[in-house]
């Protein structure tokens, strides 16, 4: 047993043999003496077989309940993802302690998720199917974190949900819209997200330095205080309509990092806030009442897939991380559908 250096690697390797032929790790040590003391440590694992018998996983001592962990996943999960989605986790671990209990995190059993989930489905499948994905990400957390060995939710089939195509509306419903909606910046607002895709998000964090007026595009810019949904910039160019917002709002004294829309004091607005404006709006249309904001972006989808425009320029402009969301939308392609009938 002998250590030596190699061209292949900074480290000195631990030359030795087993049942005969030559073999080598590596020491991770750079200096003489660190690789020798490494070298004394494996002679004695060598010579007292006890030290080289496998380790065992660790366990947590923490005999961790439902809501403990609810709050560490919580804290943990809201400085990378939406608010949205933290509502869904909390939602999601209120209607699971309600059925199972606050108890440890090692007492669940697959039967009670799957009463759990069955119990849910059997009133909402959209409800079932988004407790089963936060409470199943969740569980993988608390296996990463050693309070679990196994995550339970994997063992237990995903609830299967009715699939409907997502509701869009025309240019002439949107003005319906507007006609019920009597603030100004409320319009705006609407107006963009259907002539963009923006998400209710990104409309809200747009700021002046997102503009180009030179390209005519939006740049959803991504910093320390604000992450797009598929954590990446995109462009989008501005539609004439936009266009026209831009230059009404724009004044000399706008500074570029400012919000376009912003309350007194500079504050962005809400998003529930203008969630709930325009559903008001909607109901005073008298139009479907599944109509709600993040409509706009389906329609701005939707109307650009009857117009015959690709799939996967669609997926860009809507930034959707991969095609098979987009694909929601193809069913609106009647004309390609009626041409293949034809071929026939």
């Amino acid at each position: 047993m002998f250590l030596a250096l190699t061209k292949k690697s900074p480290y000195y390797q631990l030359i030795y043999k087993v049942n005969g032929r030559r073999t080598q790790i590596s020491t991770q040590k750079k200096t003489p003496a660190e690789a020798e003391k490494f070298m004394q440590l494996f002679q004695m694992q060598k010579t007292f077989p006890v030290f080289n018998q496998p380790k065992q996983p660790q366990q947590s001592n923490k005999l961790i309940i439902l809501s403990k962990f609810e709050d560490e996943y919580v804290k943990y999960i809201q400085l990378s993802k939406s608010k949205h989605y933290v509502r869904s986790i909390k939602l999601s671990f209120k209607h699971f302690k309600n059925f199972a209990g606050d108890i440890p995190l090692t007492k669940i059993d697959l039967k009670q998720i799957d009463q759990f989930i069955s119990s849910v489905y059997s009133r909402s499948e959209n409800g079932a199917a988004m407790y089963y994905r936060t409470l199943k990400a969740a569980f993988s957390k608390a296996l990463i974190w050693n309070y679990i060995s196994d995550n339970p939710f994997k063992k237990i089939k995903a609830p299967k949900v009715s699939k409907s195509y997502p509701v869009f509306i025309s240019e002439n419903e949107l003005q319906l819209i507007l006609e019920k909606t009597s603030r100004q910046f409320l319009k705006d607002i609407f107006v963009i997200a259907f002539y963009s895709g923006l998400r209710i998000s990104e409309i809200l964090n747009l700021r002046w330095n997102w503009i180009d007026e030179s390209q005519n595009t939006i740049t959803t810019k991504i910093s320390d205080n604000y992450k797009t949904k598929s954590k990446r910039e995109r462009i989008i160019p501005i539609h004439t309509k936009i266009q026209e917002i831009f230059l009404r709002l724009k004044t000399p004294k706008v500074k570029s990092s400012n919000f376009v829309f912003r309350q007194r004091g500079g504050f962005k607005f809400n998003e529930d806030f203008i969630s709930k404006q325009f559903k008001a709006s909607v109901r005073a249309a008298e139009l479907n009442d599944s109509i709600h904001l993040h409509t706009l972006r389906h329609s701005f989808c939707s109307n650009l897939v009857q117009k015959g425009v690709s799939l996967y320029v669609v997926k860009e402009l809507a930034g959707h991380q991969n095609l098979v969301t987009t694909q929601n939308y193809s069913h609106l392609s009647q004309s390609n559908l009626s041409i293949a009938i034809s071929l026939l």
